[in-house]
């Protein structure tokens, strides 16, 4: 059976922060930040392909319609500090797994939580986690900040 919409061949790692004068807005510049903001996202699961590529900087052209896996929080708390980050595991001649978190933390927090839940994913799966790549940002809202972390799945 043929699949409904072709495979992805790529990915990379995304991470933004910026404010903004609405939570949508502090959203959007989050995403012009990460170097997505001009792509229609559309929001998938956990799997990566296999055989999968890992491509440092996208190469997609504007409104092309995008798959990510992906994390974002906006606050309109000023001092507050949000965190997103995402992660990919890896384990050879096999798929590979992305899990994301967003929250009211600092970065490396936001960061250990997706590697134990790379870990329990692949656990979960009998399958043994080899590699895992992570990325991650924070912020310390001024006004109306956001967090965004994704990784984007391209052809």
């Amino acid at each position: 059976m043929k699949p409904a919409l072709p495979t992805p061949k790529k990915f990379t790692l995304l991470a933004g922060a910026a404010e903004g004068s609405t939570k949508l807005n502090a959203f959007d510049n989050a995403l012009l930040a990460a170097g997505i903001g001009n792509l229609n996202l559309l929001r998938v699961s956990s799997i990566l392909p296999p055989e999968a590529e890992y491509v440092e900087k996208l190469s997609i052209p504007p409104g092309s319609l995008t798959p990510t896996a992906y994390g974002s929080l906006a606050s309109d708390q000023p001092g507050e500090v949000i965190s997103a980050a995402v992660g990919v595991g890896f384990s050879a001649g096999s798929f590979g797994v992305i899990m994301e978190y967003s929250g009211s933390c600092e970065q490396k927090e936001a960061e250990e939580k997706v590697r134990l839940m790379l870990e329990n994913a692949f656990r979960q799966r009998g399958i043994k986690l080899e590699k895992t790549m992570i990325k991650g940002i924070q912020w310390q809202v001024k006004e109306i900040g956001a967090v965004f972390a994704g990784v984007a799945l391209w052809y």
